[in-house]
C-alpha cells in the first residue's frame, strides 16, 4: 500500500509544554513512529488563549506535524493521539500530492521556487501576457 502525506495540528496542554518541550515533541514522534510512519517536519506553531476551555484548559500550545503513514494505520494512529495526555485535540488532513513540496518548505521556514521552465506559465506569468494581449484585441475592435 502507499504511504500519503498528512499534515495534522495538535492542541497541546500549555503547562505540560512548558514543563518538558522536548519531552511532549518526542511522544508525538514516537507514537508516528511506532504505528510505521515517518515524521517529515514537526515543529511549534504558537501558543495562545483557546477560543473556550477544553478540559479546564484556558491557553493551549499548537504543535504542526506533517508526517508520511500508510492509509490503513491512520486510525490506529488518531486512536493513539487521543489516548496521549498532552494533547488535548487534533485534527489530520491528508495533502494533495502537488502542495506535498511547497507545505514541506513553508513547515521548514525555506523558499519553495520550482525548477522546471515548463511550470513558469502555469505559475501565472504567462497567463499575465494572455490577458494583456486579449485586452489589446478588445479595445481595437471596439475602436
Amino acid at each position: 500500500m502507499a504511504k500519503n502525506t498528512y499534515e495534522t495540528l495538535f492542541i497541546l496542554d500549555s503547562n505540560q509544554y512548558a514543563r518538558d518541550p522536548g519531552g511532549v515533541s518526542k511522544q508525538i514522534e514516537q507514537i508516528i513512529t511506532e504505528h510505521e510512519g515517518n515524521v517529515l517536519v514537526s515543529r511549534l506553531w504558537m501558543e495562545q488563549r483557546l477560543a473556550y476551555p477544553i478540559d479546564k484548559h484556558q491557553k493551549g500550545t499548537y504543535w504542526l506535524t506533517y508526517f508520511e503513514i500508510e492509509g490503513a494505520n491512520l486510525v490506529k494512529i488518531e486512536r493513539a493521539f487521543q489516548l496521549c495526555e498532552p494533547i488535548l485535540r487534533e485534527l489530520t488532513l491528508k495533502l494533495d500530492p502537488r502542495l506535498v513540496e511547497p507545505m514541506l518548505a513553508n513547515a521548514r521556514g525555506e523558499l519553495f521556487t520550482q525548477s522546471s521552465a515548463g511550470d513558469d506559465n502555469a505559475s501565472g506569468e504567462g497567463g499575465a501576457k494572455d490577458a494583456e494581449a486579449e485586452s489589446d484585441s478588445v479595445a481595437t475592435s471596439e475602436a
